[in-house]
């Protein structure tokens, strides 16, 4: 997990720019919503690298390697323009603190059919904090 906090590139009488990325190369974008008090992820990616960037809001990232026990979890909180990254086989779970808004950009397949092609859901909860059950489930995408 590699958290990094954007900063402004230009800005003048009209505003700012601040560069997510550049000349980086990314496969899928999505903005997601989340209420305060749901969790998403609880899964990793053998492939896909993840980049969230805090919009609005805020939320609990929960992160550790898998091939760490939970008593390694590590969490940190993702405020608004923050960027995390998500490495290949870093299993990850949100918690969502307040109402929020987030862009995430995937290195690999992530959206459309392929949405779950790489994504290994683990069981139990690494949150700490997991005090009921997502509607989904697994707190991913919701069933249709």
């Amino acid at each position: 997990m590699k958290k990094t906090k954007i900063k402004i590139a230009t800005e003048d009488d009209r505003g700012n720019i601040s560069d997510i990325f550049y000349n980086h190369p990314i496969d899928h974008v999505a903005i997601i919503r989340s209420k305060k008090g749901t969790f998403r992820g609880d899964h990793y990616h053998k492939f896909t690298t993840q980049h969230i960037y805090m919009v609005k809001g805020s939320l609990r990232y929960y992160f550790r390697k898998v091939d760490e026990d939970n008593s390694k979890v590590r969490s940190t909180i993702i405020h608004e323009g923050e960027l995390v990254t998500t490495v290949p086989n870093e299993i990850h779970a949100l918690e969502m603190i307040e109402d929020n808004q987030f862009i995430a950009f995937s290195e690999g397949k992530r959206g459309g059919d392929d949405y779950e092609s790489d994504t290994f859901r683990v069981s139990p909860s690494i949150m700490k904090n997991y005090r009921k059950i997502h509607p989904t489930g697994s707190a991913g995408r919701p069933k249709k």
